[in-house]
């Protein structure tokens, strides 16, 4: 243990003689961990932000929409339009096996809400009572709708929360009346604010259950009663989203007569397909930061490689005199390997601590809507730290190898 401490000790003493020389070494080195984690960390960053987007507009959510059957195949625009209806939500409701929740939806923007403090207009969504365990409706606050609201036709709503500040300005809402194109309804719940900047469209929306929107306010422009404007629906497991998407289309297309295996007959959105492709984007960028990352501490080794050979040059005598004196292969070898890999690790060590400095200053500012300030992530830091590992390495072992095989007489020769 002494030995080790008088190699670090000696090596130390060698840096602070060559103070620039030292520096720029260490500075390849810390600057090489240090982006490698940044870059990684800033790749993350904007990941976890747009997960986080996603999670506000619900979880697994999928969508059908009203579409066109193609006359000729290919071709979207030469069909014939089809409308959803509540008969198509209730026979993939009874029939769908790979459904965790499915809910229709009426959408109308067409309808003047009014309270006792101000008016305004807004989206109204009639919806079923599971339509919160697709999409995302924190209620605060109040409750959300149940089943017994939507099969007695309650005239019961839920008020989201850029409208409650125009309809309700600092005052409580639950337990009043609003009035829809004449009708009274009674609040219930709460719809606080949803996304750092309050854009998402659930804060600007008035729901109330299914069946009182279809009795009251049903679609004009298909002029019927069972019309809806599209189904929101939710896989049993993540995984199996294709096999949920395949089979809402199969009752759809039974239901309206045509072929499901017409793709350009629906109008989908799947966001689970949208976020696993936003993933294998991600993974490959964190990938490319990474080495970028890697060749850049490479770079740095091959500094540290540079420095150690040049200080092998310059300790030629000194060489010589230690193995005239006694020393061994393996001392010279183990004194030349440990400065080097102790270059090397305090260089990592130094640019490790910099860049946790760096991102948890970063964590304290306000991120960017969509971004997540950037972290140190667990398998990047592995990364950096195996590649350190093996810099230090080959940093140390072959100035090492180099010094141990001069012959303690040629070494004695050299000025």
């Amino acid at each position: 243990m002494r030995i080790l401490l008088d190699i670090v000790r000696q090596s130390l003493s060698t840096l602070w003689a060559h103070k620039l020389r030292s520096f720029l070494t260490m500075f390849g080195i810390a600057w090489g961990v240090g982006s490698l984690l940044l870059l990684v960390g800033l790749g993350e960053g904007f990941r976890s932000g747009q997960d986080k987007n996603l999670a506000e507009l619900g979880q697994d959510i999928m969508f059908v929409f009203p579409g066109r059957i193609p006359a000729v195949a290919g071709s979207y625009q030469s069909g014939q339009p089809y409308y959803l209806t509540y008969g198509d939500y209730f026979a993939i409701r009874a029939e769908s096996r790979f459904l965790r929740a499915v809910s229709p939806v009426l959408e109308r923007d067409d309808i003047r809400a009014v309270s006792d403090y101000g008016s305004t207009s807004g989206q109204v969504f009639g919806v079923a009572p599971e339509y919160n365990q697709i999409r995302n409706t924190p209620i605060e606050p109040g409750r959300w709708f149940n089943e017994e609201d939507n099969t007695q036709h309650r005239r019961v709503a839920v008020v989201g929360w850029e409208l409650l500040k125009n309809m309700f300005p600092g005052q409580p809402a639950v337990g009043s009346t609003i009035l829809l194109n004449s009708l009274d309804f009674k609040i219930i719940g709460v719809i606080p604010k949803i996304g750092k900047e309050g854009e998402n469209g659930t804060n600007h929306r008035v729901f109330v259950p299914f069946n009182t929107m279809r009795s009251n306010f049903p679609l004009k422009a298909q002029n019927s009663e069972n019309g809806i404007s599209f189904i929101n629906y939710r896989p049993i497991k993540r995984e199996l989203h294709v096999e949920a998407k395949n089979e809402v289309h199969a009752i759809i297309a039974r239901r309206h007569g045509f072929d499901p295996k017409l793709d350009d007959a629906f109008q989908d959105w799947d966001t689970i397909d949208g976020s696993i492709r936003v993933a294998k984007i991600f993974d490959a960028m964190d990938w490319f930061l990474g080495v970028v990352g890697v060749v850049t501490l490479g770079l740095g080794a091959i500094g540290v490689i540079n420095i150690m050979l040049v200080s092998v040059t310059e300790r030629t005598r000194e060489i010589g005199l230690r193995k005239a004196l006694g020393a061994t292969h393996r001392n010279i070898l183990t004194q030349f390997f440990v400065e080097g890999a102790f270059l090397t690790a305090l260089s990592g060590g130094i640019g490790l601590a910099i860049c946790s400095a760096f991102v948890t200053l970063l964590a304290q500012l306000p991120a960017p809507e969509g971004f997540d300030t950037p972290r140190i992530v667990p398998a990047s830091a592995i990364v950096a730290i195996l590649s350190l590992s093996v810099a230090g390495i080959a940093a140390g072992l072959y100035p090492a190898r180099k010094a141990a095989l001069l012959p303690p007489v040629e070494a004695l020769r050299q000025e």
